[in-house]
């Protein structure tokens, strides 16, 4: 028998018997479109966290004290206050692939301006700041490296804290008061929106560290020293020599490291292993329906079986063979499972948009995974049709006929 004509004759009995098909196929429709919405919101994680960390600035190297190991157990990043001014000079000074380098100083105070207060996230940075994080100014320009030498009170502020000490006006040529000192506004950020964390990168004030050191902590110790390269292509090069140049300045000399050197690269790893790991959790769990769908299409057929066996009688008692009756009945399977992923694929799709709509997540439709849905949908037909199929082939046509 031919494939459009095993087509036909499944298409037929699924329209001899609509309202029961399709309760049959809602559980694949459910379970394709359940599939479909979270695995768009899945990739729209990862989408948007790769996002972020690509904002976080250009060829970027993160430099934490810490990650030491004693006694066998490792210490973990900024467990040791052993990064200095020193060390940004001798990477600063010796490194060869390393284009822009500024220390951290982070502090957390209220702030106070022209509409009020605001607590926010102060940090002291040196003028390659900017260069590093790839952050441009809307309003005035970055401080200057002379701002920096003479430990001048001048302040950059982000997006998030111009708009809620100067609303609806440039702040630069203000003042604001951090702690019991007055800093002059000299530039405002470009809007860098949310973290891989969920943080406000717009909720901060930048100044030069010079100053921060004496404003905010009085203290030598560096939280962290970001770097960046020329090139994409030197980065794990410029890594392995500030790590050669800190293990000098620290004098190590066994494999434990009393800091950690990492870059853009790794933290985007890190944020896809955990967002693949959600993204798969999410996948399996949408597809039990897909499973309940199947054995609901098993149900129906061998109630299908049943009542159709007479027919399947006069079938073979005209020529049909098993192999024909296992065919059909597996066919009627097939179609009942991909007319089911198709729904829920037109669900799912639109489940998606509706949920990255109202909930402001961004949601990616990947074109491989609605066609990895339908095929896993018809192969679910498949799966749980083939055992009505062979039940119908193996019925005798004797007893078929004689069958009330």
């Amino acid at each position: 028998m031919k494939l459009s004509t095993l087509i036909r004759l499944a298409t037929q009995a699924i329209r001899k018997n609509k309202m029961r098909a399709t309760l049959t196929m809602l559980g694949i429709i459910i379970g394709v479109a359940a599939v479909i919405v979270m695995v768009a919101v899945g990739y729209g994680a990862r989408s948007r966290i790769h996002q972020q960390i690509n904002n976080l600035g250009t060829n970027m190297i993160v430099i934490t004290p810490g990650a030491a190991q004693q006694a066998g157990v490792s210490q973990g990043a900024q467990a040791f206050p052993n990064l200095s001014l020193e060390d940004v000079d001798k990477i600063r000074g010796e490194a060869q692939l390393v284009s822009a380098i500024s220390p951290v100083i982070v502090g957390r105070t209220p702030v106070i301006g022209k509409a009020g207060n605001w607590r926010t996230t102060i940090n002291g940075v040196d003028t390659d700041y900017s260069t590093i994080r790839d952050w441009q100014t809307t309003s005035g320009d970055f401080f200057a490296a002379d701002d920096v030498r003479s430990n001048r009170k001048v302040a950059v502020l982000g997006n998030t804290v111009a708009q809620n000490l100067f609303p609806d006006q440039d702040p630069v040529g203000s003042d604001i008061q951090i702690r019991n000192a007055i800093f002059r506004i000299v530039g405002v950020l470009s809007v860098k929106g949310q973290t891989a964390s969920g943080s406000d990168s717009d909720d901060v004030v930048l100044i030069p560290y010079t100053t921060a050191s004496q404003t905010l902590s009085g203290r030598t110790f560096i939280p962290q020293i970001l770097a960046s390269t020329a090139n994409e292509q030197d980065v794990a090069a410029a890594q392995d020599e500030i790590r050669t140049l800190l293990r000098e300045s620290h004098k190590i000399q066994g494999d434990n490291d009393d800091f950690t050197v990492k870059n853009q690269a790794d933290l985007a790893a890190a944020a896809e292993s955990s967002t693949k790991v959600m993204t798969l959790l999410l996948a399996a769990i949408a597809s039990i329906s897909l499973l309940v769908g199947g054995i609901g299409i098993m149900n129906i057929m061998l109630v299908s079986v049943t009542e159709r066996t007479r027919e399947i009688g006069i079938r073979m008692a005209i020529g049909a063979r098993g192999s024909d009756v296992l065919t059909q009945f597996l066919v009627e399977s097939i179609v009942m499972g991909i007319l089911g992923g198709l729904a829920g694929l037109i669900l799912g799709f639109t489940g998606a948009k509706v949920v990255g709509h109202f909930t402001g997540w961004e949601t990616v439709i990947s074109p491989i995974i609605m066609l990895v849905s339908v095929g896993f949908s018809g192969a679910v037909g498949v799966f749980f049709g083939y055992y009505p199929a062979r039940k119908a082939a193996s019925l005798n046509p004797i007893q078929a006929l004689r069958y009330e």
